[in-house]
């Protein structure tokens, strides 16, 4: 208990005065989103000798909620808009050049990536030799490998700044729906979605950038960008035919995720205005140094635990079938009823224990070692306009 009392003092000692914990509070919250949802709508079904993915949306449509509280990209692009916006302008302020700025940024983004890719593409060609079925090892490595589109898009938006930080985020949501129009409407071809994949994320992106420069200051903009959202979306799958899942589902004939849909687009609007005006609040309750702790050790490990917790599941899920010798209820087995899901959130812990092991071995790519240490970390981007950009928000 005086280590945590140590650790939870050192980390508010390091802190900036002018660092908006809020904005912190919310990528870990978009960060964890992912991760949960990931874990509860993923199953991987031994049977005939393989592993396949399967999706419990699939068997029962009533969990489809659980999408609309997981699906939280909207939230980190949200956050990365705003916290990319502030840094490239303190950046120009202080005659850094955009070279030095985005290699710095793009470095911190894909430094812990590269460990994943190597340990995959080494555990993918250890299974393939060992006479593990091809099948399987492109199941398990499609689970690790796929979420990283996600980081691509987010890399070249970062790469952006410059050009979209002014951008209104009515323009790409413009893009959004013409490309939905033709796809859906006119019956055009399935590849102008891709088009989607970078507006789609642009919309969330430039609404952070907008709250950077002191726009949504007002509770009824965001409330207005809450019930607007919100009330669009709901619209577009009762009267559009839009699937009410937010996330892609196996079979499905629409996927809002894949690429970005309008209706995942307007949601995520709806889910922005809701992250905005919890902003006050998670500042008040991020006074307290405990609480604060908690969101820090988080962010200061976002990238290692949105790139292990795949891995994480796949571990204890290959591990619990090697030592019982079968299939495992909520583990192993057809995501097709209430007994999966229940037997499910048992084994979240389980695997939440495996993903501390994966941070404990990993953090230190995402850290940069012993180059940058924790109080770098919470330093960073915490210059006057940043403390400017507090006072605004």
């Amino acid at each position: 208990m005086a280590r945590v009392h140590t650790l939870v003092a050192r980390i508010e000692a390091a802190t900036p005065p002018g660092r908006d914990r809020a904005v912190d509070a919310l990528r870990a919250l978009a960060i964890l989103g992912v991760v949960g949802g990931h874990w509860l709508v993923t199953a991987l079904v031994a049977d005939s000798g393989t592993v396949r993915a399967a999706s419990p949306l699939a068997y029962l449509p009533e969990l489809t909620p659980v999408s609309w509280v997981f699906q939280t990209l909207a939230v980190f692009f949200l956050v990365g808009g705003q916290v990319a916006a502030g840094s490239w302008a303190s950046a120009r302020k202080r005659g850094v050049r955009y070279g030095t700025w985005v290699g710095g940024r793009l470095a911190r983004l894909f430094r812990p990536v590269a460990a994943v890719l190597v340990v995959w593409t080494l555990a993918a060609a250890v299974m393939l030799v060992a006479g593990v079925g091809e099948p399987t090892v492109l199941a398990l490595a499609k689970l690790v490998w796929s979420p990283l589109w996600f980081l691509l898009v987010f890399a070249v938006l970062t790469a952006l700044t410059p050009l979209v930080a002014r951008l209104h985020p009515l323009w790409p949501l413009a893009v959004v729906l013409h490309v939905d129009l033709v796809r859906f409407g006119l019956g055009g071809p399935r590849e102008l979605g891709w088009v989607s994949v970078v507006a789609g994320w642009l919309v969330p992106y430039c609404l952070g950038a907008l709250v950077a420069r002191g726009g949504l200051r007002g509770r009824w903009n965001r409330w207005a960008l809450l019930v607007g959202g919100g009330g669009a979306a709901v619209a577009l799958v009762l009267w559009a035919g839009y699937p009410a899942s937010m996330v892609g589902v196996p079979g499905g004939r629409i996927s809002n995720l894949d690429p970005p849909s309008l209706a995942a687009v307007t949601f995520g609007l709806a889910q922005c205005g809701a992250a905005l005006l919890l902003l006050g609040p998670l500042r008040r309750a991020l006074r307290r140094p405990a609480a604060w702790a908690a969101v820090a050790v988080v962010n200061l490990a976002a990238m290692t635990v949105f790139l292990w917790h795949q891995t994480a599941m796949i571990v204890v899920t290959a591990s619990a079938l090697l030592v019982a010798g079968g299939p495992l209820p909520g583990l192993h087995t057809v995501p097709d009823g209430v007994g999966w899901v229940a037997a499910r959130l048992l084994w979240l812990p389980v695997f939440a224990l495996a993903l501390l092991v994966c941070w404990a071995a990993f953090r230190s790519y995402e850290q940069g070692g012993r180059r940058e240490g924790a109080r770098s970390l919470l330093v960073r981007e915490s210059s006057p306009e940043r403390k400017q950009e507090v006072r605004r928000a």
